[in-house]
């Protein structure tokens, strides 16, 4: 790295006066020294298996402000085959929420070359989401397959996110199990959704925290998540 000395420009200020330029400059940006990260943060860093092997991660970050939720997902999955690429899936999801209804989604996903966009906004006549095929008019309020909030467990229809279909599911909660959450014993409750093309159970702990997530892939094999 390129020290303050090594700059001929700055070679005859002193280190106090760089700190007043510093803060001089935050100071026009209105933008405390002591600044704090803007609203409350949740993250859900995965690592994703298939079977019992591990093919990639998928990591969620949830921030609250000012009544709204900006969710932003991505992805990351390789599956290899005698060394070589068999699958490679990447998808990135950008939501806006308030007060449990979808205001906003861009999601890009590109599965073995294939490309996927999806874009919806919550207009004053429903929510419009476009997808690459066609452009459709939903309710006012829909919520998409949103595993960071277990209140879309309420729901018996939800936005896929991959492919913009709003869906019809089918949520079964499951008997009690314990999971083993970074090496600990947790008591976790599973429910099963199933919907087009979707089978799959979540799990929540006693508090509502997700805690970890299966689906059946093709082929019957498991797709397995697992906090990092």
């Amino acid at each position: 790295m390129m020290k303050t000395e090594d700059v001929p420009t700055l070679g005859k200020i002193t280190r106090l006066s760089v700190l007043f330029v510093v803060a001089a400059a935050i100071a026009l940006l209105g933008m405390p020294l002591n600044a704090e990260p803007a609203g409350d943060v949740e993250t859900w860093q995965f690592d994703v298996y298939l079977d019992d092997k591990k093919v990639g991660y998928h990591n969620f970050e949830v921030v609250e402000q000012g009544g709204e939720k900006t969710v932003e997902s991505q992805a990351e999955f390789n599956v290899k085959f005698l060394f070589v690429t068999a699958f490679r899936y990447n998808h990135r999801n950008v939501e806006r929420w308030a007060d449990n209804c979808l205001l906003e989604i861009e999601a890009k996903t590109r599965a073995n070359g294939k490309r996927i966009e999806v874009e919806g906004e919550r207009t004053d006549s429903g929510f419009r989401i476009v997808t690459d095929d066609e452009a459709q008019q939903l309710p006012n309020c829909v919520m998409s397959f949103a595993y960071w909030n277990p209140d879309f467990l309420d729901q018996s229809r939800l936005i896929n996110p991959q492919s913009g279909e709003y869906l019809d599911v089918s949520i079964e909660q499951l008997d009690e199990e314990v999971l083993q959450i970074r090496g600990e014993a947790v008591n976790a409750t599973p429910f099963k959704v199933t919907a087009k093309k979707v089978e799959l159970t979540v799990w929540y702990s006693a508090d509502d925290q997700w805690l970890a997530l299966e689906s059946v892939a093709k082929g019957g094999r498991i797709l397995r998540y697992e906090l990092a």
